[in-house]
């Protein structure tokens, strides 16, 4: 399943997501703060959905109620019924 996601309250503009089997598969985000985006599409390719939501979702930006890896959670939720 392939999505694309506007995340709010971040740098990045776009989250584009590819899921197999409750797998993430494949994460590209545009915008934001790129190696740290490309760093973690690396490290949450072939992780389970819900282990990646586990260990990102509530993480802040500075002072920011939100993060790149937050929405990436929010991206997931939209996804599945984790």
């Amino acid at each position: 399943m392939k999505i694309n996601y506007k995340p709010k309250g971040t740098c990045s503009t776009d989250i584009e997501l590819e899921i197999q089997d409750g797998r993430v598969e494949k994460v590209v985000f545009k915008g934001g703060c790129n190696g740290n985006l490309q760093g973690i599409s690396s490290l949450v390719k072939g992780m389970r959905v819900e282990d990646v939501i586990s260990r990102l979702e509530g993480i802040r930006c500075g002072t920011r109620s939100t993060s790149c890896p937050d929405q990436l959670c929010k991206a997931l939720r939209t996804l599945t019924s984790v």
